[in-house]
Formats: structure tokens, sequence, C-alpha cells
């Protein structure tokens, strides 16, 4: 259980506007749950959202809060983007879950930039 607490300190001194993004993606993950009952996209989100956890968590208990645990999100996150072919059956316009898995696919989008840009500087030597 420590290095769940320790992760957890470290990402409750990050600053405020990381805490809020983090929250956000949680709640878009954690919202792929129910919709996992009717969206593909949904169960792969509830994959994803099993796989990163327990991996940023053990990196961070290796290596601690420096840039590089953004790397678990470069690896399990990029495969993730592949649903970006099946865009036209989200039936955004129609259905809760179709506006689900665009905001969540989104959010993906986003994160994985902060993170490669992280990794990079990492492994350029930045230790930060």
């Amino acid at each position: 259980m420590e290095p769940l607490h320790a992760f957890q300190a470290d990402l409750d001194a990050a600053p405020l506007w990381v805490r809020y993004w983090v929250q956000f993606m949680g709640l878009g993950l954690i919202l792929s749950v129910p919709f996992a009952f009717v969206r593909a996209e949904a169960r792969r989100a509830v994959l994803v959202m099993f796989l990163t956890f327990p991996a940023m968590v053990a990196l961070h208990s290796a290596v601690g809060f420096v840039r590089l645990p953004g790397v678990v999100h470069a690896v399990i996150w990029t495969p993730f983007f592949c649903l970006w072919r099946r865009r036209r059956h989200w039936r955004v316009r129609e259905t809760l879950s179709g506006k689900w898995v665009a905001l969540l696919f989104a959010t993906m989008i986003v994160s994985p930039a902060f993170d490669y840009s992280n990794v990079a500087r990492r492994l350029l030597g930045e230790r930060g």
C-alpha cells in the first residue's frame, strides 16, 4: 500500500491544474464502466484504465514522480487511438455514449501530447 500512498502524495503536491486534469481523465475513464455494456470503445477504455493505474504506481515506485511515468500513457494509450477508425459508428449527435466516446477520445489525445513531451525531455537529460 505504501507505493500507492507515495504516488498519491506526489500527485497531491503537483500543480492544481495537473490534479484537475488527472481527475478529469479519471472521470472519463470511470464513465467507461456503464458504457462498456453497449460500446466496444468503452470496453477497451476499461482495459486501459485497469492497465494504466497500476503501471503508473509501479513506475512511480521505481523512478519517482519525474517526467518518465508518462511513458505508461504513451505505451498503453497509443493503441487506443486505433478506435479513431470507428468514429463513423460513434453516433455523437444521437447518443450519450457517442458524446462520451468523443470526449474521452479528445481527452486521450491531449494527455499523451504532454506525456510524449515529458518523456522526450527526460530522455534528453532534463531531470526536473
